[in-house]
């Protein structure tokens, strides 16, 4: 672990402590994260005592689950499953990749759309309904999906829509996380909730338990920030170290080649 690792677990260690921080998010989706990102990720995380949550590419990305896997995720989220058929083909793919395991990960489905919240109810109504451990509200894509900018994530009408949609999946005991666009400006948003029916909000990388983390302060969230700068600063030592290495052998092997010719010509 390098100098910049271990300070991301110091972060990390003081979130959890003062913040309600319980985990980090990584995206194979949007994100576009890397295995090997991710298991450097999932070290830095596991040494704050803290637990990986990974979103997949879709809803039957079996390999991203393998890679889930392999990294030690604690939950998995597939992004824009919109219908009862979409949410059945996530729970098989899940079951074919974790077999008798699956009952050591949680299974969450992104609602990101207009569309995934009309067809919500017969979503809810599946056999396999029971195998869905919770949902996660990404109010980004849901504002986009109406046809409005990210500035409209804390507005009435995506609050009205969250609650109902959050009082219709803790009827059936799943858990409620709500993302995208969050800040120190969503905290009403989160505070308009009933009691219980709010498990978790998160940043794009910082996962916040509720409902202690209703109360955070505004520097709860300028932490969040203070480490995905970090993660991002880490990633671009890294790649531009193994860039380095190969410039250096570029300009090696461009000279040997060179002179290889020279000789051949003369």
């Amino acid at each position: 672990m390098n100098k910049l690792e271990k300070q991301m677990v110091s972060l990390l260690s003081e979130m959890k402590d003062r913040y309600h921080v319980g985990g980090i998010k990584a995206e194979f989706e949007a994100e576009g994260t890397r295995l090997e990102e991710a298991m450097r990720l999932k070290d830095v995380v596991s040494a704050a005592g803290l637990g990986l949550n990974i979103k997949i590419g879709g809803c039957e990305a079996i390999k991203d689950m393998f890679d889930a896997i392999s990294i030690g995720a604690e939950r998995i989220i597939a992004p824009m499953v919109e219908t009862p058929y979409a949410l059945r083909k996530f729970l098989k793919a899940a079951h074919i990749a974790y077999g008798d395991s699956i009952d050591e990960v949680d299974l969450l489905v992104n609602v990101e759309t207009i569309t995934t919240y009309h067809n919500f109810d017969e979503m809810l109504k599946i056999p396999e309904i029971a195998e869905l451990d919770g949902i996660v509200m990404g109010r980004v894509d849901f504002t986009g999906s109406l046809g409005l900018g990210r500035e409209s994530v804390n507005k009435p009408e995506m609050l009205e829509k969250t609650l109902i949609l959050a009082k219709k999946a803790k009827e059936k005991g799943l858990q409620v996380v709500v993302g995208g666009g969050v800040s120190v400006d969503s905290l009403p948003f989160f505070k308009a909730f009933p009691a219980g029916h709010l498990d978790r909000f998160e940043t794009r990388k910082v996962i916040f338990n509720c409902p202690g983390a209703i109360d955070n302060p505004e520097i709860a969230f300028l932490k969040a920030v203070e480490f995905e700068l970090m993660w991002l600063k880490n990633k671009r030592d890294y790649y531009q170290r193994i860039a380095k290495e190969d410039e250096d052998r570029i300009v090696m092997m461009e000279t040997r080649y060179r002179k290889a010719i020279e000789q051949i010509e003369r």
